[in-house]
């Protein structure tokens, strides 16, 4: 008889975003001509830029054209892309082979199919509060999970310490949920600690493009030492609204050794086991992201998203309230008033100002007291959200 994977009933139940449908579905049954301001999905609203529709279109019409018809591409990614996205992080001074870069469907994906790198014995470090699918990835692998805790007393950016000590280590800059951003100097110390300890860094990347800050890394692979313990995944679905269209890719360096083996071979192997690569249209889109045009066009969105960031942050600040994120991310990570627990805000804030956030508490126990919001709404609905919480605050 099939035996399941058992490590599937250690999984907590997903309530955050049903709990959360829930109660707006209820609040909204009793009060039917109310508009709820949803600052709480980390969803993009604006559409794609010209560049990218554009090269859509024309890779559809390759497909209609006998001479330009594309059939499957290699699984690791087209070599137009690769080299694009290469040359992308070598402009910013990061020596990058194309052949270490592989495209994806997107970073959620990634995070979780990297894992066929690492047997069930290894252990996983995640500092919380954290995106809930480091967790739930490593207990379907039964893996044994290390929580780190972060808290406003390290700005959410704990350092390396003894109690880290694990075979992975997840790292997301800027953070989600958080939104804060580790500094050159914070992250050198995780990969000095990775090398020195023989660990592996995990490195989310997906909000490097809302970095302003010039002394902030957009990629761990800026960092000497980074090339042997770390693998960065990031994604297009931030960066340049690709949330529906869906692409990542995955850096994986030549000098990553463990136990004798190369990871980067080993992802080959797999990636060329395991998938058929990403569509040709959406590798034609994704490549004029990172074109001249594209990237000024990408710009312009992300400067609206950051602007709507501001006005949250200024609305805060008003009311004396305390957070981070927001200056160098999507998301502002808000601390609860008056002591409050995360659904306790949640429901005031739904009942008295209409604005639907994200519960700290979803993200782990040290979420617990704080409430995320996220930029990605219309800019009516910001500058609504801020008139109400200056009432609700101040």
């Amino acid at each position: 008889m099939i035996t399941p994977n058992r490590h599937y009933a250690e999984l907590k139940d997903s309530y955050l975003f049903t709990h959360i449908a829930q109660r707006v579905e209820a609040y909204q049954a009793g009060h039917p001509k109310e508009r709820l301001l949803r600052m709480g999905i980390g969803d993009v609203t604006l559409p794609l830029c010209d560049a990218v529709i554009d090269a859509l279109h024309r890779a559809v019409d390759d497909q209609a054209s006998r001479e330009r018809f594309q059939g499957y591409l290699p699984e690791c990614g087209a070599p137009f892309l690769r080299s694009a996205i290469a040359e992308h992080y070598r402009s910013r001074g990061v020596s990058l082979a194309d052949d270490e870069v592989f495209v994806s469907s997107g970073a959620s994906d990634e995070l979780g199919d990297i894992l066929d790198l690492f047997d069930a014995c290894s252990s996983a470090l995640v500092i919380e509060p954290a995106y809930p699918a480091y967790v739930d990835a490593n207990v379907i692998a039964g893996r044994r999970i290390v929580h780190l805790p972060a808290s406003r007393e390290d700005g959410f950016l704990p350092e390396p310490c003894n109690e880290a000590q694990a075979d992975l280590i997840y790292l997301c800059s800027p953070n989600n949920p958080t939104g804060a951003a580790f500094d050159r100097w914070q992250l050198q110390r995780w990969v000095d600690f990775a090398n020195e300890h023989g660990s592996l860094i995990l490195f989310d990347a997906a909000y490097e493009a809302f970095i302003e800050d010039p002394t902030l890394p957009h990629s761990i692979m800026e960092l000497p030492g980074s090339n042997t313990c770390a693998i960065e995944i990031c994604s297009l679905s931030k960066t340049a609204g690709f949330t529906g269209t869906r692409l990542g890719y995955t850096i994986v360096p030549h000098e990553l050794i463990r136990a004798g083996m190369s990871l980067h071979d080993m992802w080959v192997r797999n990636r060329t086991t395991k998938t058929n690569g990403v569509s040709y249209v959406i590798q034609r889109g994704a490549e004029a992201v990172f074109t001249l045009e594209g990237q000024r066009q990408v710009r312009e969105n992300l400067a609206y998203y950051k602007e709507n960031a501001r006005i949250l942050m200024k609305a805060l600040d008003q009311t004396g309230t305390w957070y981070c994120g927001g200056r160098n991310a999507p998301y502002l990570w808000v601390q609860c008033p008056d002591g409050m627990g995360s659904w306790e805000f949640f429901d005031l804030l739904l009942h008295e100002a209409q604005i639907v956030g994200t519960p700290g508490a979803g993200f782990g126990a040290c979420g617990e007291g704080y409430l995320r919001f996220s930029t990605f709404g219309s800019r009516k609905d910001t500058e609504e959200a801020a008139r109400q919480l200056r009432m609700l605050l101040g």
